[in-house]
């Protein structure tokens, strides 16, 4: 009888092995006369385990991990085929805590199905909202996506259902959507597992775009940085091709939508949307000033919806389940599921999907475990490297839009980053300034000459040199940054700035310099 076998090939557990550890099973299996399938599919985003190898006994998925190629021929003396106990064990996949708590709605088959298998796809309710938007009125599907509540998952938090609308109602010679897949905040990896790990729903979340709005082409636009990725999706795509997913009959529909992936050079600055939109064109990557916005004139000049990565992979449940369903979960206007994403010095790093609501100490103490060094949390960073920087005294925000930016902070991309108590937030203040200098596309003066400004004054304030003085200047550096800067680069900026200097401001206060007697 042959036993499957899944290990991931997401690039965070190839990273760690995943590779070797495969062709150790093989070898092994060999040299034991075994009969073995080997699965590759994605992650379940529990990092601290990865490679994280599954076995399938009867109906349950054992997992054990992190498996090291040299643990192989132990795990088959154990009796790995047959879900044996061992060191390594933990017992069935779906009943590991940090899985079992979770609502996983949009990364409801990454980890579990091959990502190049249709079938699998199929399997796990995969092509049922596009199905059910085939038989749908354009205005009808965008209704649906408006009254779940989704809102952009890329950072502003902007009604996917009114972008949408907006393009469907506006005029132009032909419509495009764009996935922005440009994943550069530091901490995030969410869009990189859904591309890696469940193309399909990427692919499905598009083509309900395309119906809903009259647009007949899509483009994924992603990093140079992510060849997994892109690998994984140019497959997926010919496949959904090769079946009548996407082509010039939409699963037999008579609409056309089709798409492509296109890399860009890994520039920060191209994620955002317009800047995107001229790296697109073949373009520099530098920021539009709006209006006219992208929705009326984005794409060559024609109405174009850009949607981040998890924004669009959440659409094909909302369709297959209703608005209803959707909005049953999260608080106030933020409704449906987050996929956070936990990184850092913190013990059990990974994906965590769940529903808008719960507080930032509990994610950080109880789902991440606190630090892998065992030192007390000093700050966390949530948003990407423009994100602000939050005390333990702020461990009571609920994760949800209105109740951080109530607290100067912003969720973005739903990536937190744990520092201990080792941490220096001087340097993270200044480290976010040379990061905007060195990032910036240079079109407007606050963001270009500001942030190069602001490393020099946190500098100053490092070496003791009129510390008050310099402190008061770095703060009117931000605010010049925070309303004048024409794109979130430089406007966002001050987030990690001024919220380290509010909330530690003992690491402002360096010793002054003492000037050498002459």
């Amino acid at each position: 009888m042959t036993v499957s076998i899944y290990v991931p090939r997401d690039a965070a557990a190839v990273a760690l092995g995943a590779d070797r550890v495969v062709a150790a099973i093989e070898s092994e299996a060999s040299a034991r006369g075994l009969d073995v399938a080997i699965v590759r599919n994605g992650s379940r985003g529990m990092h601290w385990l990865e490679p994280l190898v599954e076995v399938v006994v009867g109906h349950e998925r054992i997992a054990y991990g992190p498996v090291k190629p040299s643990d192989v021929a132990s795990l088959f003396d154990a009796g790995l085929l047959s879900g044996a106990d061992h060191p390594l064990c933990h017992g069935a996949a779906k009943d590991i805590p940090f899985l079992k708590q979770q609502t996983r709605l949009t990364f409801a088959r990454c980890g579990i199905t091959d990502p190049l298998s249709l079938d699998d796809y199929r399997r796990y309710r995969g092509l049922t909202g596009l199905e059910k938007a085939i038989a749908m009125a354009p205005e009808a599907i965008v209704t649906e996506v408006t009254d779940s509540g989704l809102r952009g998952r890329g950072g502003a938090g902007f009604p996917t259902g009114i972008k949408w609308k907006t393009v469907l109602e506006a005029t132009g010679s032909r419509k495009y959507i764009v996935c922005n897949a440009d994943e550069g905040d530091s901490g995030t990896f969410a869009d990189r597992m859904i591309m890696e790990g469940d193309p399909f729903v990427l692919i499905e979340g598009m083509a309900i775009a395309g119906l809903a709005t009259g647009a007949t082409k899509g483009f994924i636009y992603t990093r140079s940085e992510y060849p997994h990725a892109i690998a994984t999706m140019s497959e997926a795509i010919e496949i959904a091709r090769r079946e009548g997913i996407l082509g010039p009959s939409v699963l037999g529909s008579g609409r056309a939508f089709d798409m492509e992936v296109r890399v860009g050079a890994g520039a920060y600055v191209c994620g955002e949307e317009t800047a995107l939109l001229n790296s697109l064109e073949g373009k520099r990557g530098i920021v539009r000033a709006k209006p006219p916005l992208p929705a009326h004139k984005g794409l060559f000049d024609c109405p174009t919806v850009i949607n981040n990565v998890i924004s669009l992979a959440s659409v094909p449940v909302i369709l297959d389940r209703g608005a209803a369903f959707y909005r049953d979960f999260g608080m106030g206007r933020s409704r449906g599921t987050i996929p956070i994403q936990i990184a850092g010095n913190v013990k059990h790093g990974g994906l965590y999907e769940t529903a808008f609501g719960l507080s930032l100490g509990e994610i950080v103490d109880h789902i991440g475990g606190g630090t892998a060094s065992g030192r007390p949390v000093k700050a966390v960073q949530v948003g990407g490297p423009l994100g602000a920087y939050f005390p333990r005294a702020l461990f009571d925000t609920p994760f949800d839009y209105e109740s951080f930016a109530a607290k100067d902070g912003l969720i973005g991309h739903a990536g937190i980053v744990v520092f201990d108590d080792t941490v220096d937030m001087l340097q993270q203040a200044r480290f976010a300034m040379e990061f905007c200098a060195i990032e910036s596309c240079g079109k407007c003066t606050p963001c270009r000459i500001g942030s190069t400004r602001g490393v020099e004054v946190a500098d100053r304030i490092a070496q003791g040199i009129e510390p008050e003085k310099n402190r008061e200047l770095l703060g009117d550096l931000c605010n010049t940054m925070k309303f004048g800067s024409l794109c979130a680069l430089g406007g966002f900026t001050p987030y990690p700035v001024l919220s380290a200097m509010a909330h530690f401001p003992e690491d402002f206060s360096p010793a002054p310099r003492v000037e050498a007697a002459e």
